[in-house]
């Protein structure tokens, strides 16, 4: 009877272990996921800053796709700002 409970208590010890080194298995692979998705959310934010930067570019480009075209509209738009700027000070 000693001995069946020495056998338990042995067996009980063993699964706690093997129950204790899954934990920390388990903890490290939650680790490694969140690092991962923090990750992805940064490349997507990124990419998102990249979408809007290119439906930027295309939106000043136009239809033409000309750089020329889109240096004249940048100007014109520096130029209304600057008249904006000046009828506010004045």
């Amino acid at each position: 009877m000693l001995e069946n409970i020495k056998n338990n208590i042995e067996r009980l010890i063993a699964a706690y272990e093997s129950v204790k080194y899954e934990n920390g298995t388990l903890k490290d692979e939650l680790e490694q996921s969140r690092t991962q998705i923090e990750d992805c959310r940064k490349q997507i934010i990124e990419l998102e800053r990249q979408i809007d930067n290119l439906k930027l570019t295309s939106a000043f480009l136009g239809d033409s796709g000309s750089n020329a075209e889109a240096k004249s509209k940048v100007e014109k738009m520096i130029k209304e700002i600057d008249k904006c700027i000046s009828l506010m000070e004045g």
